[in-house]
């Protein structure tokens, strides 16, 4: 490429004129267009690191162990890990709190991975901590501002249709409206407006007991006792031949 231009290679490195005047196209029979392009970015800024740029978190000076975190601090930190029950997050004090998947967002979120991933830099907000057993538990919502409710439109209420309902007819000269009375389907003949009388309602009545008729003393004279017949002892039953034996 420096040869084709009649310059040194030092001269056409950080010379981004000498650089974009070199005709590439000539070059593709030799190398590939994306390993042209990388020739390219690399004699603009010699020694640049290919990968993305790596995001790093901004960790505080005062907490550097388990015992310096207080509940409502808000810290920056790194996901180390997803689970399917939250995010472990890395704060700087050699242990991992955890944002449980309920803390992750004021949305339900089904899948832990929907929301973070491993390397990315998070906000959290310590929620609980305990030292014996070397427990942090962040919230990532907390930080978060709360959506907005929907309100629902009200309903309107009905128009209450009864006899006493009025129909407005449009009058085309002055512009009024006639209003005249709705009679309903169900009056009689004769009774405009008048509500159906109700049917009297039957409630069922307890029985009458009557008495027996007494018989009279001279019948009851008259009959005799009754008495329950004796029944004779039953006879003892002779001695049958095998006893005798």
């Amino acid at each position: 490429m420096a040869a084709s231009l009649g310059i040194p290679v030092s001269e056409l490195i950080e010379n981004p004129a000498r650089v974009n005047s070199i005709d590439y196209r000539t070059f593709e029979s030799e190398a590939g267009r994306y390993t042209l392009s990388d020739i390219r970015d690399e004699l603009l800024k010699p020694g640049r690191d290919p990968r993305d740029n790596f995001a790093v978190p901004k960790f505080r000076d005062d907490v550097k162990e388990i015992a310096d975190l207080k509940e409502g601090m808000e810290l920056e930190g790194t996901v180390t890990n997803v689970t399917n029950f939250g995010a472990f997050v890395d704060l700087g004090v050699h242990q991992d709190g955890l944002v449980h998947i309920s803390e992750l967002s004021h949305k339900y979120v089904q899948d832990a991975r929907q929301a973070v991933k491993v390397g990315e830099v998070v906000k959290v907000k310590v929620i609980g901590v305990d030292s014996t057993m070397k427990r942090i538990s962040l919230s990532m919502k907390a930080i978060m501002p709360k959506p907005k409710r929907r309100q629902r439109p009200r309903k309107k209420p009905k128009a209450a249709a009864g006899p006493q309902a009025a129909v407005q007819t449009p009058v085309a000269a002055e512009g009024a409206a006639e209003v005249r009375p709705v009679v309903p389907l169900t009056t009689p003949m004769g009774q405009e407006g008048a509500p159906r009388p109700r049917k009297p309602q039957r409630f069922p009545q307890p029985r009458q007991q009557q008495p027996r008729p007494e018989k009279p003393a001279q019948q009851q004279a008259q009959q005799p006792p009754k008495v329950r017949p004796v029944k004779s002892p039953v006879e003892a039953a002779p001695p049958s031949k095998q006893t005798m034996r």
